[in-house]
Formats: C-alpha cells, structure tokens, sequence
C-alpha cells in the first residue's frame, strides 16, 4: 500500500553518500507526502555528495516507482544537509576529504588538473579548499588569476578567496620570478605552518596540489594530515607511465591510497574535420591502472582552449569548453563517486567517548 511508512521503508535502502548509512537511519529524509498516487519526498544531502545528488534522486525515484505499483508519480527535493566537518590528524585541520594531486614527473599538467579538480567540485557545490604543495613551481596563483596576498587576523592566515575556493600558496608570498630555496627540514616546516596556521574554515574536500617526482612533501604531507587518498596524473606516453608507476608506488609505500589515475592530454580533436589525433598515444594510463588495480578516473584531451584558459589564469572557463567539459564533469563525478562507494561498503565508525 502506498503510505508514509512503506515510503520510508524503501528509503531505508538508500546510502547517504558521506557517511555510507541510510538516509533514514541518519535523519536525511525530512518530509514524505504521498496522495492519489502522487509521492514527494525532501531530502537533505550533504554538500560533501553534491557531485552525486542527481544519482540520489534518480535511485529514489527509480526505488519507489519499482516497489509500490499505484505510485504514478514521484517527486524527489534536495536540500543541503549541514554537517559541519571535524578537526582531525594531528595538526587539527578541519577538512572531511584530503586529496593529495601528484606526479611522477613535471610537465604532465597536474597543477592545471588539480586545479581543475578543486573549482569542479566547488563549482558541484561543495566547500573546497586549494592549496599548493608546490613550492619549487608554484602555479596556482597564476592558474586561477590572483596576485591577492594572504591576511593575518588574530594569528590565523587567511586564504586567498578564488571561484569560491580558499586557496593557499607560496606563490602569494614570493615576488614573482624569485626562486625558492629550501632543504627538507624547511619545506617540513612551511607544510606545517601553513596547513596548521591557515583558517580553512571547515570544508569538504582540501585538494594538495603536490610538487612532481617522490620527496620530501610526500613524506610531510602523510605525518601531517589525515590524507583521504591520492590522485595520480600522467600522460599516455610510456616515458609518463613509468615515473606515474613510481609516484603509485611512493604513495603506497606511505600507506597512501590511490584513489585513481587521470590520463591528460588523452587526444586532439580536429576543430576543422573532426578527427581524432592521438598525439601521445592513447589509453596508456586506463591500462596500466588496470595493471596496478587504480581506479580510473577518466582522460583530459588536449584541447588548445584549455590552455589558453589556463595561461590567461582563467583555468575556472575550462568548464565552459563543450569539447573538454563532458571529461571533466566525468572526471569530477567518477572521484566522488568512488569515495561514496568506499563509504557504503564500509561506513566510518562513530566516534567512542571515554568515560
């Protein structure tokens, strides 16, 4: 029979994206109505799952229409669902997802691509939070068009604001065309300063935009934050492949998941006729993901657009490029998405008081 309750019964079946438990179960599902056949149903969702709130959507109303037959209509709202994110790892920072972006080599596009990743998640409608590891080659700033400079309040750094990113970078801070030199111990010290220091403000995803090769930041980064997981970028060439394997390799080592290989510069597509020219080669990073058991996250094609976007600091328009933006929202999407499953398969345990 079509009633609240059986309503809510199906809904049980359905994960909140964030925490991988019922919608029911945590409190998400915040009216049912259901009248002549017609159901309609509120739902909060966090802004950490916005990527997957038409998935959500669409499982509900695909539920619903498949167990109660004289359903004739289905009717599903969303609405953020405020979950504020915790301080965690060891310097406290308040961030539910740190994703680390790295490479096995300079020259692959991985600042662009992790750019691309914290202004697509942004722009899904998450709080995201950017900053650049990278301090030999910072490219942030120049990527995202800002020469702001972070304030100091009340002993807090505050981040530059960039396409609703907080971003973070030495490259705010040293003239440009001055080189930064630093040993380990130093680079050590400005990771914790700023990741410590900076008032990110609670947000859902902090995306680490981390120098190229295995080295010291790597090492950092793991003693100093929770790390969710890490991005691996190449190109499809097999000299790419075999320094990506390296970077693979390093995360593992540090007890680093790769949460999945993103292959740029995939293709070119012919403005003029069409056609598909694969300069690099094509498809090398979803096989050797395959090989190594990494997810893969999706390809960038090399698209001349994208690049001037991103040597205008305008790298945000990538997203208006009808020939790159189906990859990215693809790319943006499959990220999320594997994060979400994670969290289904096996939800994070609450929190224990000790008495």
């Amino acid at each position: 029979m079509l009633t609240n309750d059986s309503v809510s019964r199906i809904l049980t079946e359905v994960a909140d994206p964030e925490s991988g438990r019922s919608l029911v179960q945590m409190g998400q599902v915040y009216d049912i109505q259901c009248a002549d056949g017609v159901v309609r149903v509120r739902l909060g969702l966090t802004t950490w799952a916005a990527p997957l709130w038409k998935e959500v959507q669409a499982r509900v109303v695909e539920l619903i229409r498949g167990r109660l037959p004289d359903v004739r209509q289905v009717e599903v709202t969303v609405e953020p669902h405020d979950r504020p994110a915790e301080k965690v790892g060891p310097i406290g920072i308040s961030a539910k997802t740190v994703v680390a972006v790295g490479s096995g080599k300079g020259g692959v596009g991985k600042s662009t691509v992790a750019a691309i990743l914290a202004v697509g998640l942004a722009h899904s409608g998450a709080k995201v939070a950017l900053m650049d590891a990278d301090v030999y080659g910072p490219s942030i700033p120049h990527l995202l068009g800002s020469q702001d400079r972070p304030m100091l309040v009340d002993g807090r750094i505050q981040p530059v604001l960039v396409e609703g990113l907080r971003v973070m970078s030495i490259g705010f801070l040293v003239p440009p065309g001055e080189a930064v030199i630093w040993r380990g111990p130093m680079l050590h010290q400005y990771l914790t300063q700023f990741l410590r220091d900076t008032e990110w403000g609670g947000v859902d995803y902090l995306i680490v935009d981390m120098p190229p090769g295995t080295g010291d930041v790597a090492i950092s980064l793991s003693q100093l934050l929770p790390l969710t997981g890490a991005v691996v970028v190449c190109t499809p060439q097999d000299v790419a492949l075999l320094d990506a394997t390296k970077a693979i390799a390093m995360f593992r080592k540090l007890n680093i998941e790769v949460l999945g290989m993103i292959e740029n510069m995939s293709h070119f597509i012919c403005t003029q006729c069409g056609a598909r020219h694969e300069i690099f080669g094509s498809g090398g990073a979803r096989h050797k993901a395959e090989e190594l058991g990494v997810p893969f996250l999706g390809e960038v094609p090399l698209n001349t657009q994208l690049r001037v976007y991103g040597d205008a600091g305008r790298v945000a328009a990538s997203f208006e490029v009808p020939e790159s933006k189906p990859y990215l929202e693809a790319i943006i999407y499959r990220l999320v998405e594997h994060l979400a499953r994670k969290r289904e398969t096996a939800p994070p345990l609450p929190p224990l008081s000790v008495l």
